[in-house]
């Protein structure tokens, strides 16, 4: 093995004179690092709140057309018709008439 293997090795490159160009390099390597592995926790978040509310918007959509469904049932002739039968209001047998007013 040559020298400078062994120097690796052995570390000695954090030991010598110009050891604070290293430790730099080693720190900022580091902080690099750290910061690499929040950007990635980061955005994982955020494709699981976006899952999370795709989800969320799927549900809304489809209580949306259910319920739409049932006003739509609901103001159909024949249910108001059967509603007030049971009042005891039936329907007209004329049609209604409109109501002109002029204006002066």
């Amino acid at each position: 093995m040559s020298k400078a293997y062994k120097d690796i090795i052995k570390a000695k490159f954090l030991i010598n004179d110009g050891a604070i160009k290293n430790w730099s390099f080693i720190v900022f390597c580091a902080i690099l690092s750290l910061f690499m592995i929040y950007s990635s926790h980061s955005a994982e978040k955020k494709v699981l709140k976006i899952a999370e509310l795709k989800s969320d918007a799927k549900k809304l959509n489809s209580e949306f057309v259910q319920t739409k469904k049932e006003v739509m049932q609901l103001k159909m002739e024949s249910q108001v018709a059967m509603k007030m039968k049971a009042k005891g209001i039936k329907l007209s047998k004329e049609p209604p008439t409109e109501i002109i007013i002029k204006s002066k």
